[in-house]
């Protein structure tokens, strides 16, 4: 089981070596923008190996933030209070090892929110990320197409302490 700790400062060139890495999965970001985005988020999560090396990351936001997301800005006029997680990706060298899994259990524990929310691409079709999130509970609450010219669709989980959802 990977260990997983809060993301620091520290870490970002790693982690945006693993984002680049993943991108279609995610979108490109640079240092600055992970930095932007690790300031303002409520959960930076970073999953090491046993030299405590980033092998996988993950930014949460909630409402508020200053963030030109179209897909944020979708869930923030659909959902008051949220746990946007904006991106989560994993070295291809340590896949299949329950990293992503490690993570979004941490993410869950700690989210202060009733939804979990995300988006998965549709097309370019990520089917394992869809099957994914399929099995740990998310459900498809609309479909977007991007000004980046990618459709995704947009997952919510409900979580803990959530009435008449679920």
């Amino acid at each position: 089981m990977p260990g997983v700790r809060d993301l620091r400062a520290g870490d970002l060139a790693v982690v945006t070596a693993i984002n680049n890495a993943n991108v279609p999965a995610v979108g490109a970001a640079d240092e600055d923008k992970l930095a932007r985005l690790l300031d303002q988020a409520t959960i930076a999560l970073a999953a090491t190996d046993d030299d405590d090396i980033p092998v996988g990351f993950c930014l949460v936001l909630g409402p508020g933030a200053d963030y030109d997301s179209v897909n944020y800005r979708w869930f923030a006029a659909r959902y008051a209070d949220f746990a946007y997680l904006d991106r989560v990706a994993v070295d291809e060298a340590a896949r299949n090892r329950g990293i992503g899994a490690a993570l979004y259990a941490e993410v869950e524990r700690r989210a202060d929110a009733p939804w979990l929310l995300l988006e998965v691409n549709l097309r370019p079709r990520n089917d394992g990320s869809l099957r994914f999130h399929h099995r740990l509970g998310f459900v498809e609450v609309g479909q977007q197409e991007t000004d980046y010219g990618v459709l995704v669709s947009m997952l919510a989980k409900p979580l803990g302490g959530c009435p008449g959802v679920g």
